[in-house]
């Protein structure tokens, strides 16, 4: 069961889209789970075959559980009975202390430097979630980067014998079975895994917050110019500018890009942009959209529509919550011109945007008023200091001072 983020403690499975003995290769569909914020569709790190299904549909596991075994391509297949099980708690039990997912003593990690391990934030997960010491594991993947598969290699953990376990009936809606909560019990839970969140954060990081008005006259002159030459459907939004420069920002100022995990700093070499999308019956997710620093406008702006319908709906891949490096929220819809907003664990920044709206601005000796917007940065003191916060924010304006550039 993957931690698809830090206020999650369990989730259920809804429904196995693979079998036993399938093929399957990284990037598949495997499964589909029920969290307290959504549906979530379970992708896949490997390439392989499905060897077997441990945790049945409509069981509710805590994070951390072995679902499924994939036998890898070029690995032998282990006598049935030699194959692990898992015990999986069942789906409604009595109150009880909250199964932990970190160990007690966790294991050292190294600090980030140059010659860094190369390592997936799938992988720095299930490492916290086994007591792994990521520097004394040999990575497989692209460049030898650690993968999660290399992680529970190194573990070795001993699995027990799975009891028997009652199953679950889940009606089934338009070929897929429908979620395990009612709307408003999903509203509920989201709150409350919010609450956990945002507590933690304020409890757990050492916020600091820096601020700086943006004069927008030559972006917005140019997304004008821009969508004047577009047919309705294909125009393009602010937000995408801003989307992309912060994303061109956390790459040339890394230091608030990345997740503080056991009492270090862990760099994150890809650019993953959380965005915060509030939800019509109340609270709010912020999926990632991947490598949003090598992307343009055009691809931004159709992921981010395909997003935003994605999470109105309630589906989501697990990738999209588990990867975002720095989230951005923006309210200026709202009205509102400034945001403090709140780090979601593990990340160490979250970049916050108001309106857009004429202030007076001088330059050049001459006083005008031109649309100016407010960004806001909150970041984590452990991770940076105030001096990188500035450069930060200095970069995301200059980068909206040369918008044919994005």
């Amino acid at each position: 069961m993957p931690l698809l983020g830090a206020d999650m403690e369990a989730g259920t499975i809804v429904q196995w889209l693979k079998k036993p003995g399938d093929a399957v290769k990284r990037g598949d569909i495997i499964a589909v789970i029920d969290t307290e914020k959504a549906t979530i569709e379970v992708e896949l790190f490997e390439t392989g075959t499905l060897q077997s299904i441990i945790v049945p549909e409509g069981e509710k596991v805590p994070v951390g559980t072995v679902l499924a075994l994939i036998r890898t391509d070029g690995e032998v297949a282990p006598p049935a009975e030699a194959r692990p099980q898992v015990a999986v708690a069942p789906a409604r039990v009595a109150p009880a202390p909250t199964i932990p997912v970190r160990p007690k003593q966790p294991p050292p990690v190294t600090p980030a430097v140059p010659g860094r391990l190369r390592v997936s934030p799938l992988a720095v997960r299930v490492a916290i979630e086994l007591g792994v010491d990521l520097s004394t594991v040999r990575g497989t993947g692209q460049g030898a980067a650690i993968t999660a598969a290399d992680v529970q290699r190194a573990a070795k953990v001993a699995i027990p014998e799975k009891p028997p376990s009652v199953p679950v009936e889940v009606p089934e809606v338009k070929g897929r079975r429908a979620p395990t909560m009612s709307p408003a019990e999903r509203h509920a839970a989201m709150r409350k895994a919010i609450a956990a969140a945002m507590a933690r954060s304020k409890r757990e990081i050492p916020h600091y917050y820096l601020g700086t008005w943006i004069n927008l006259s030559r972006a917005m002159a140019w997304l004008e110019a821009e969508n004047l030459k577009r047919p309705v459907t294909e125009r393009l939004l602010y937000s995408v500018m801003l989307l992309k420069a912060v994303a061109l920002a956390s790459r040339e100022i890394p230091d608030l890009n990345g997740f503080w995990i056991d009492g270090a700093f862990r760099l994150s070499e890809a650019v993953h942009v959380g965005v915060a999308i509030s939800l019509r019956q109340g609270g709010l997710i912020a999926p990632a959209i991947h490598d949003l620093d090598k992307k343009g406008l055009d691809e931004i702006m159709g992921n981010l529509r395909d997003l935003v319908k994605r999470v109105r709906a309630g589906v989501l891949r697990s990738s999209e919550i588990m990867d975002a490096t720095i989230t951005v929220t923006s309210l200026g819809d709202q009205g509102v011109e400034t945001v403090f907003g709140i780090i979601y664990p593990p990340q160490v920044a979250l970049v916050g945007f108001g309106k857009i709206s004429e202030h007076p601005w001088a330059a050049n000796g001459m006083i005008g008023t031109k649309p100016v917007m407010n960004a806001t940065l909150a970041a984590d003191h452990r991770a940076s200091d105030g001096h990188r916060g500035a450069l930060f924010l200095a970069a995301i304006d200059r980068h909206l001072q040369e918008p044919e550039k994005l």
